[in-house]
């Protein structure tokens, strides 16, 4: 059961977003996911809460640096993929959370301001490869892009990062009116209505993307009805 954690230490980032694309996606397609809310401001909760019970998803509230690691260890029986959401703030809960983790995905939307607190989350990663020798698979993921911005401008900004040995995922998380209305109404992509939603067929295809780019880099377990389903036919 992998454990991804997405980390920026500058709030607005687009981080929390792009946890629940991920988890929500996650689930839809059957892996079963637990997500947990270190994020002061707790929206995945919030989400939770008016959403009600949304299949494959499980919310652990108030994480703390303590309580990490064992919130992980209780759970690892049933859940294929643990998504953590972090502070946008420099604290001891980063490096516990990075040590923990499988792969890190840092969201960065294009601003000065985003680019260094993701810097600090490079710079811890490259401190434990150097002094840990413990290396840890991470992105970039860019985040709120414009969907009017051209392939080619997305490209000299992924040229210019690679440049510097950053990878930078294929699929960038496009500004979608959709993807802010659902933590107001709750629920998934899945669950909005199209009619008072603009553009949700292109929200949904934009979080298929992210999160099969994400599957490919961070295999888990085949999900619950396709492991039972093997089974059964192994039992025939």
């Amino acid at each position: 059961m992998p454990v991804i954690t997405f980390a920026n230490t500058k709030g607005g980032a687009g981080k929390t977003t792009a946890v629940l694309l991920l988890a929500t996606e996650l689930a839809r397609q059957g892996y079963r996911v637990t997500i947990l809310d270190a994020d002061p401001q707790h929206w995945i909760s919030r989400w939770h809460e008016i959403s009600g019970h949304v299949a494959n998803i499980s919310v652990i509230d108030f994480v703390t640096t303590a309580s990490l690691p064992q919130h992980i260890s209780e759970n690892k029986q049933n859940t294929d993929y643990f998504i953590i959401d972090l502070p946008g703030a420099r604290n001891p809960l980063l490096a516990t959370a990075v040590g923990l983790s499988d792969h890190v995905l840092i969201p960065i939307q294009g601003c000065a301001m985003d680019a260094r607190g993701g810097a600090q989350v490079l710079e811890l990663l490259q401190y434990l490869a150097d002094k840990a020798g413990i290396k840890i698979g991470h992105s970039v993921v860019l985040t709120r892009v414009n969907s009017m911005v051209t392939t080619r401008a997305l490209q000299l900004v992924k040229a210019l990062l690679n440049e510097r040995h950053v990878p930078v995922l294929d699929t960038a998380i496009i500004e979608r009116s959709a993807f802010r209305d659902i933590f107001d109404c709750g629920g998934t992509l899945h669950t909005m209505d199209p009619t008072r939603v603009s553009n949700l067929d292109k929200a949904r295809e934009n979080a298929l993307c992210f999160a099969e780019e994400i599957i490919r880099k961070v295999p888990g377990r085949l999900p619950v009805a396709v492991r039972l389903a093997n089974a059964m036919g192994r039992a025939a």
